[in-house]
């Protein structure tokens, strides 16, 4: 009796804070999750699990001024892949292509938002109306 009151405190305390959230906040929520399972099954495996990349080969995703100065390229490189050569942190990396991922434009819009604000990131949301206009630009 006493485990079914306790599991009913914890159900309204958890509907509170979410009916606290405002559209922004859940927005941001949302995206970031989902993200954070496309980047684990899709990216982690080259760029590691905190996003420290690879080596030589691999650039990492902890280079926030890459980020921002790229920001409305990163659906491109998903989509399209990346051949070029790129420098990060100073760094540069060539010859290692990253394939093109088969992401929908609101799955590249979750999963870039989750590295804009993870790996000491924090760069808001990058929402699927961005994504469907950085894809118009592709080239």
């Amino acid at each position: 009796m006493k485990a079914l009151k306790a599991i009913g405190i914890i159900l309204v305390l958890v509907a509170i804070i979410t009916a606290c959230q405002n559209e922004g906040e859940l927005n941001y929520s949302r995206y970031y999750a989902n993200g954070q399972a496309i980047y684990q099954s899709n990216c982690q495996n080259c760029h590691g699990q905190n996003g420290e990349g690879l080596g030589e080969l691999i650039p990492p995703l902890t280079d926030s001024v890459f980020l921002k100065t790229h920001r409305h390229e990163l659906a491109c490189f998903l989509h399209n892949g990346l051949k070029q050569t790129i420098v990060v942190k100073g760094k540069t990396y060539e010859g290692q292509a990253m394939p093109q991922q088969n992401l929908s434009p609101i799955e590249a819009a979750e999963v870039i938002t989750y590295v804009l604000n993870s790996f000491g990131n924090k760069a808001g949301v990058h929402d699927n109306a961005a994504v469907q206009k950085d894809l118009a630009g592709c080239k």
